[in-house]
C-alpha cells in the first residue's frame, strides 16, 4: 500500500511541511508520495517520502483509490487488496469546503486515469488526520468503530484560543493530532 499526497496549495506552506512530516511517520517514508511538487519543493519532501513535480494524474499509476467525503462508498478494509495507491488531497480545507478535491478528479478523468472513490465519512479531516484514519481502517479497523471530535479548540495562551473546524480521530483514548501543528499554532502571531 502506498498513500499519495497531492499538493493542492500553491506554496509548501510550514503547516503543510508538518502535515506531510505526520503522514511519513503514521505509514512510514517507503509508503508515502508526494505529487505535483514544485521544483523549488522537491528536496524539502525528500526525508519524509517519494517526490514528483508532476501530477498523480500524469504519472500512469494503476489501482488508484481517491478519498473524497463526497464519495457514496466508505472505505473498507478488503480495500487493500483491490487498490495499490490511496490518494489525498493536501489541502488545508476551507469551512464551507470548496471541494478541491473534485479538482483533482477531474484532472484524474481528463487524462484517463481509471480509479475508484471511497469516503472516510463525511467530514473533512487535515490530510494526516485522513491518512491515519484509512491506515487503520485498511489494516482492519471498521469506520464505524473510530470516535471522531468535531471542531477541535486549541488553547494558543491564557486568554486566546483557536476553532479547527475539521474533524479529529479518538484512538485508544488519545486524540490523534500532531503536536508540532499545536506548537506552530501557537507560536503564529495572527489568524
Amino acid at each position: 500500500m502506498k498513500f499519495i499526497i497531492e499538493h493542492l496549495e500553491k506554496e509548501l506552506y510550514e503547516w503543510c511541511l508538518i502535515e506531510y512530516q505526520h503522514i511519513s511517520e503514521i505509514v512510514g517514508k517507503n509508503s508515502t508520495i508526494f505529487t505535483n511538487i514544485n521544483k523549488k519543493n522537491i528536496k524539502k519532501l525528500k526525508k519524509y517520502g517519494i517526490v514528483f513535480e508532476k501530477s498523480v494524474s500524469e504519472l500512469k499509476f494503476n489501482n488508484l483509490c481517491v478519498l473524497s467525503q463526497y464519495s457514496k462508498k466508505a472505505l473498507a478494509t478488503n480495500d487493500k487488496s483491490r487498490f495499490e495507491y490511496f490518494v489525498f488531497g493536501g489541502i488545508l480545507g476551507d469551512n464551507p469546503s470548496k471541494k478541491r478535491t473534485n479538482i483533482l478528479i477531474r484532472n484524474l478523468k481528463k487524462h484517463n486515469v481509471k480509479f475508484e472513490t471511497r469516503s472516510l465519512r463525511n467530514k473533512q479531516m487535515p490530510a494526516d488526520i485522513a491518512v491515519y484514519v484509512a491506515k487503520k481502517t485498511l489494516e482492519g479497523k471498521k469506520l464505524s468503530d473510530f470516535k471522531f471530535v468535531d471542531e477541535l479548540e486549541i488553547e494558543l495562551n491564557e486568554n486566546e484560543s483557536v476553532v479547527l473546524p475539521f474533524r479529529y480521530v479518538v484512538d485508544n483514548k488519545k486524540l490523534i493530532i500532531n503536536e508540532e501543528l499545536v506548537e506552530y499554532l501557537r507560536k503564529r502571531k495572527e489568524f
